[in-house]
């Protein structure tokens, strides 16, 4: 994935926070995606105009001293891509 890509949210889903399952989720029709911690931090980042790289500065900035931020996103955006939550230019 080219780190300059700008990801956005596919428009058939909305992240919120969700109180009652203390975590963020992803909302569509058919139901509702639980995420865990990680996903939730990334995601909420992906706002259709931040770039991967963009992504990882601001989660670096928030998470001082975690190694392999960079990878894990790239992984976690890889997997969101293939299960249509996102879309990537």
């Amino acid at each position: 994935m080219n780190q300059n890509a700008v990801p956005r949210l596919h428009s058939h889903f909305r992240l919120q926070w969700e109180p009652a399952q203390d975590c963020h989720v992803l909302l569509y029709p058919e139901g509702m995606v639980k995420l865990n911690g990680s996903a939730g931090a990334i995601l909420s980042e992906v706002n259709g105009a931040s770039s991967v790289t963009d992504i990882i500065a601001s989660l670096e900035a928030q998470f001082p001293g975690v190694e392999s931020i960079a990878d894990d996103v790239m992984t976690f955006l890889e997997t969101a891509r293939a299960q249509r939550w996102v879309e990537i230019d």
